[in-house]
This record gives C-alpha cells, structure tokens and sequence, in this order.
C-alpha cells in the first residue's frame, strides 16, 4: 500500500522525524503509539501528503497512489454550518463520485443522523469526532488515516468506534489508526508500530507481539528466603522474592522441577500463574 523509507523533518530547530522507514499494508488496521511530541501527527500529514519530508520518500508500494483521507486529532470546522450541509459541501471537493445518499449514510454509522441539521457549533467533543469520521468516508477511500479517533468518546462511543473500525477494515480499508487507548489497540489492530522522539522503536504483528515473553509466577504460603538459593541456582532467570517467584521465558521449561522442589520443602502452593508480554509492558519498553 505505501512505504515510507528514511523519512526525516524537522521543525526550525526541532527533529520531528528521524530517518524513518515502514510499510502501511494493504487490509492491516495498524496502529501507531507513542507519547505525546513522538511525531505521530507529523507522520500523519507526511503520508497524506501534507507536508513534505526534507528527507527520504513516501510512495505507494504498488505503484498506484491509493484514495486517502486524513483525520486530524485537532479537528477544525465552520461552525455556522449544519453537520449536514459541512458533508455535503465535502462530496463536492471529493476528487471520488459520491454516490446520492452517501452523506445520511455515513451519518447515520457514525451516530449521528439525528444531528444532521444542527450546527456544528453546537455539537460536543464527541460527537465532533464522529463527524471527522464521517467526513473521511466519503468516497471511500481504500486508505484512511485516524488520529486518535476515539479521543473525546465516552465509553460506550468508545465501543461503538471499534466496531465501526471493525468493519470498516471488513470491508478492506487500510486503517493507520493512532491512539493512547492500549484496550483499543488490542481490540481492533492487527499491527503496531511504536514511535518515540521521532523514532520508530518497534514494529510487529500484533498477534506476534503478544506472544512474546512468556512467564510463570509462583506464589507459596510463606517465605521463600530459606530455598530461594537452590531456587537460583537453576537458573538466572529465576527470581525469588518474598512469598513468590517469577520464572523468566528462558526459565520456563524448569517451571515443574521449581514446583517439586516447593512440595518437597512442605510448601504450599497457593496460586500460579503463566502469563506473557502484555501491550502495556511492550510499549513502556520500546518508549523508555
């Protein structure tokens, strides 16, 4: 779909790209995350064409440049129009046909078709994110690029915003979605690319992501201080703590010898748990 290579641009003095290279696959809702000044939105306006790299290149990897549209976290309107009126002077700047009816459609999936003819200046946060999101499924574009399109929702919108994404990517659109809400990402992306000072700091499936690192905790009825020494000596990546121990990925095929060792002590074992890489740990280490 596009392929952004070595992509750099800065703002007077300060870097808000850093050599930056991805691939934004064709059907994928991919995520983008990072903090607050990452240069997520500058990525955005790079890949919508609207502003230019001074360095590197963004180009469509199948040589065709596919229909786009773009949602700004920071969404400007004139305000003195109707919600439905703003929509439809959008299908006459669409460079797509926009087939009759289309407006009340889009209206009406993202909720508000009971608010066409209010004026935008009356609507709330939410629902002015709503309409961005009508707004850039006009035409429909095979790419859209949502900057964090659920900001503002209460949690049932929320909800109702990552269904809409769901089925928009049914329907297969390319989704570039970015967005602080970690339960969002896990809900409805398929990949994630994390960003940080400029930088990309990780890229994965999402699937693959959260299949990393998996761990075992143990937690016994009283103090391990007396056994945690042999406990150790098994491996490195066993650590004892208190009442409880946590077997590290290389430690977890010894994770039965560890509990016969317990039972053999007179230990009690009260709960164990086998987790793995969560999101929230993923992206608090490619962002430290």
């Amino acid at each position: 779909m596009i392929e952004v290579q070595n992509v750099s641009k800065s703002y007077q003095n300060v870097l808000a790209l850093r050599d930056v290279s991805l691939r934004i696959e064709k059907g994928e809702v991919t995520a983008l995350l990072g903090p607050n000044g990452a240069g997520k939105s500058t990525l955005f306006k790079v890949v919508a064409k609207l502003l230019n790299a001074d360095q590197g290149s963004v180009k469509p990897t199948g040589g065709v440049w596919p229909t786009m549209a773009y949602k700004p976290d920071r969404l400007l309107f004139p305000n003195r129009l109707t919600v439905r009126q703003y929509l439809q002077m959008m299908t006459k700047l669409s460079h797509e046909k926009v087939p009759n009816g289309q407006v009340d459609d889009c209206l009406r999936r993202v909720n508000l078709i009971g608010s066409a003819n209010k004026k935008i200046g009356e609507l709330s946060k939410g629902m002015r994110q709503r309409l961005g999101l009508a707004q850039v499924m006009i035409g429909n574009p095979s790419l859209l690029l949502l900057d964090e399109p659920s900001n503002g929702l209460d949690p049932d919108g929320q909800l109702e915003m990552q269904q809409l994404i769901r089925d928009l990517s049914a329907e297969g659109r390319t989704i570039l979605v970015s967005s602080h809400q970690l339960q969002e990402v896990q809900n409805v992306c398929t990949q994630i690319i994390i960003i940080n000072e400029g930088r990309i700091r990780y890229v994965n499936r999402l699937e693959e992501a959260l299949a990393l690192r998996p761990h075992v905790t143990i937690r016994v009825d009283r103090d391990l201080t007396p056994l945690a020494p042999l406990l150790r000596q098994l491996h490195e990546d066993i650590v004892v703590s208190g009442m409880s121990i946590e077997i590290g990925e290389a430690a977890v095929p010894l994770r039965r010898r560890v509990l016969t060792m317990l039972l053999g002590a007179g230990y009690d074992i009260l709960n164990m748990d086998y987790s793995r890489m969560t999101l929230a740990q993923l992206y608090a280490e490619a962002v430290r």
